[in-house]
C-alpha cells in the first residue's frame, strides 16, 4: 500500500481545516492523502441509483467536495476518498495503523458538537499505534497566526523516544524550520527558601538538565544537520512549559507511551494540556 496521510472528515470546520493541513503535510512528505468518512449507517453501494434516492449522497458529496478543493490547491497530490460503513473510532484506528500519520480536527476546550471531536478524537489519540495530529480551525474574528518558524518537541530527558525525536526532526526538516526542544522541571521543595528560590540549586538543576538534553539530541543533530536546534529548560511544570513554548509553533510534538494489553488507554497531563490549550497543531507520537 502506498504510504498515506489519513484525515478524518465529518463535515465540521475543524475536520476541513485538518484536511487542508493534512494535504499540505502530504505534499511536504511526498505522500498520498486519504480522506476517510466513517458512518455505521452507510448503505451498501448500489450499482445504479439516482442521486435523489442515494442514501449515501451526502457522505459522497462531503468527500468529493473536499477532494476537489484539495486537488485544486495541490494539483500533483494523490487524493483518495474512502467511505467506510463502520464506527468512526474503529475505522480511524484501523486507518491509523496503515498510515504515516492520522489528522483530526480539534476544538480544545471549546464546545464540542462534532462527532469526530468528542467521542472519537481523544480515544483515537490515546489508542493509535502511529502518530495522530490534532488541528484547530480558525474562528471568525480571531487574528490568524503569523508564519510559524519552528517545530517544538517536548522532552522528558530520561531515554526520550527515537520515534518521538525522529518525527519531530522530520517535521522540522520537511518545513525547513528550526526545532525547539522543551523540558519543564518545576523547582523542588528543598530549593525553596523564604525569600524565593535558592539560585545555587536551581542553577545546578538547569545545568544538569541542559547537559542531559544535549546528550539526547546529539545523534539527531548529526542525522539532520540541516535542522537548527535549540533547547529550553523551564522552571515551570512540564505541562505549562510545553503549552507556552508551543504558542505560535508550526507543530507541537509530544510523546505518549503505548499501553500494555489489559490497561485502559489514557493520555498524560502534558498531552491533555497541549490538546486542550494549545493553538497550533499538536502531534501525539506513541512510543515504547
Amino acid at each position: 500500500m502506498q504510504p498515506v496521510v489519513t484525515v478524518g472528515l465529518d463535515g465540521s470546520p475543524e475536520s476541513l481545516a485538518a484536511a487542508r493541513w493534512a494535504a499540505d503535510e502530504a505534499v511536504r512528505r511526498k505522500l498520498a492523502l486519504r480522506l476517510l468518512h466513517a458512518w455505521p449507517l452507510l448503505a451498501p453501494e448500489p450499482t445504479r441509483v439516482a442521486a435523489e434516492v442515494d442514501q449515501n449522497y451526502w457522505a459522497k458529496r462531503l468527500v468529493r467536495t473536499a477532494q476537489a478543493e484539495l486537488q485544486a490547491r495541490h494539483p500533483g497530490l494523490s487524493v483518495v476518498g474512502n467511505l467506510v460503513a463502520d464506527d468512526a473510532q474503529h475505522a480511524l484506528l484501523q486507518a491509523a495503523s496503515e498510515s504515516e500519520m492520522t489528522v483530526l480536527g480539534s476544538r480544545g476546550l471549546e464546545p464540542v458538537e462534532s462527532y469526530f471531536l468528542g467521542d472519537v478524537s481523544m480515544p483515537v489519540v490515546a489508542r493509535a499505534e502511529r502518530p495522530v495530529v490534532l488541528v484547530r480551525a480558525e474562528r471568525p474574528g480571531r487574528r490568524p497566526p503569523t508564519s510559524a518558524s519552528r517545530v517544538v518537541v517536548a522532552l522528558k530527558l530520561h531515554g526520550s523516544s527515537d520515534d518521538l525525536l525522529d518525527f519531530a526532526f522530520r517535521t522540522a526538516a520537511a518545513r525547513d524550520v528550526s526545532l525547539l526542544a522543551v523540558h519543564g522541571r518545576a523547582v523542588p521543595f528543598h530549593a525553596r527558601v523564604p525569600w524565593g528560590v535558592d539560585h545555587r540549586i536551581s542553577e545546578d538543576m538547569s545545568r544538569d538538565a541542559h547537559e542531559q538534553m544535549s546528550r539526547e539530541l546529539h545523534s539527531w543533530r548529526e542525522k539532520y544537520p540541516q535542522v537548527g536546534v535549540a533547547g529550553s529548560i523551564s522552571p515551570d511544570s512540564p505541562a505549562k512549559a510545553v503549552v507556552e513554548a508551543g504558542e505560535g509553533a508550526a507543530v507541537l510534538v509530544l510523546g505518549r507511551r503505548r499501553h500494555r494489553a489489559g490497561l485502559v488507554p489514557h493520555l498524560g497531563p502534558v498531552a491533555r494540556a497541549a490538546i486542550h490549550h494549545g493553538r497550533c497543531p499538536v502531534a501525539v507520537v506513541p512510543h515504547g
